[in-house]
């Protein structure tokens, strides 16, 4: 028995560093496995699943995005939740009309957008007022997922139809970019959209200074010859010190409704198109009709940029049912550039 223990405490010196590093391989093997699969998100548009929504506006709050769209426009807006941009859940009713205190509105509840600051969630929408006129309003939240309460029902004290309410912030100054709707601004007998912007106050309040017209439909791929034409959608980042101004451009129904961007060196103005609009277009064969009014925001990685648009659901019979995609978004050299709109499978990077 002795000799045998001591042949035994011999051996064990041998095999047990070879079975060891087997074991941490295998572990670490496994490990490397899950992590790649915790990594790696692929996607196809459209995302979300779901339809009948348009103006999709995704705000991302720690490492949760909500997702505010036109959604129910007779009373209100609905907003969805995810932690990867790609699996989206339904949330409660965040703003309603029938909850506000000044019921000021009677319908065409549309294009929310929702900013963080001064730790409060501060929505812009338009609808239309007991005038017939389209306005926009200012609500605010404590919660990303409402309920939502008016603090300044149509902001703009000007007369005509307002839509496509933006708020940027820049080094805490913040400025409202907003649309002219062509429903009432007529200009030389054509009915033409044009965005504006002008600074806000510290409580999201009221608007300061005039009104600065920045862009109106100007290029050839905008739809010049017709008696309605658009830009809309305004949505602003700021890269490497420049300011760019996305919008969109044609009939939310039609096929080629499309995505452009201007530059400048101010947040108000003068902004430059580039020449090579739009960035964002359909595309026939991959079945995307009418790709626009985008928001954008940042990856999972902390890095990519994404544009988060809207398609006609239905592409050979475009209309006010749309679905959400999204795309990679990246600068180069100075231009804006999008990598889609994609119909195949595509891949987010979480880390």
């Amino acid at each position: 028995m002795r000799d045998w223990q001591n042949d035994m405490r011999m051996k064990i010196p041998k095999f047990l560093p070879l079975m060891f590093m087997i074991l941490v391989l295998i572990g670490v093997g496994g490990w490397l496995v899950s992590m790649n699969s915790k990594t790696t998100i692929t996607y196809t548009n459209p995302v979300g699943g779901m339809t009948n929504i348009g103006d999709p506006f995704v705000l991302k709050d720690g490492n949760q995005y909500y997702m505010y769209a036109t959604s129910e426009a007779t009373y209100g807006f609905r907003a969805w939740q995810s932690n990867n941009l790609v699996d989206w859940e339904e949330k409660e009713i965040v703003y309603d009309i029938y909850k506000q205190t000044d019921q000021w509105a009677t319908g065409d509840f549309w294009a929310p957008e929702v900013i963080k600051y001064n730790n409060q969630f501060y929505m812009t929408y338009s609808a239309r007022n007991h005038k017939g006129s389209l306005q926009i309003s200012v609500a605010v939240s404590k919660n990303p997922t409402g309920p939502f309460k008016d603090i300044s029902t149509e902001i703009i004290n000007q007369e005509g139809s307002y839509i496509d309410g933006h708020i940027f912030i820049d080094d805490g100054k913040p400025y409202l970019y907003y649309v002219k709707d062509c429903s009432e601004n007529i200009i030389k007998g054509r009915h033409v959209s044009q965005i504006y912007v002008q600074e806000m106050n510290d409580e999201l309040t009221s608007l300061i200074g005039e009104p600065k017209l920045l862009l109106e439909p100007d290029q050839e791929w905008e739809g010049l010859n017709g008696d309605y034409q658009w830009n809309e959608g305004p949505f602003v980042m700021k890269q490497d010190g420049k300011y760019y101004l996305m919008y969109s451009a044609n009939y939310y129904a039609s096929a080629d409704y499309g995505v452009g961007y201007a530059i400048a060196d101010n947040p108000l103005g003068p902004f430059k198109k580039a020449s090579e609009n739009p960035v964002l277009s359909k595309d026939v064969e991959g079945g995307i009709s009418g790709p626009g009014h985008n928001s954008v925001t940042v990856g999972p990685d902390g890095q990519t940029l994404y544009i988060v648009y809207h398609t006609h659901t239905f592409p050979g019979v475009p209309s006010g049912n749309r679905q959400m995609n999204i795309d990679r978004l990246f600068f180069e050299k100075g231009k804006l550039k999008v990598d889609g709109p994609t119909s195949k499978e595509q891949i987010i990077n979480s880390r």
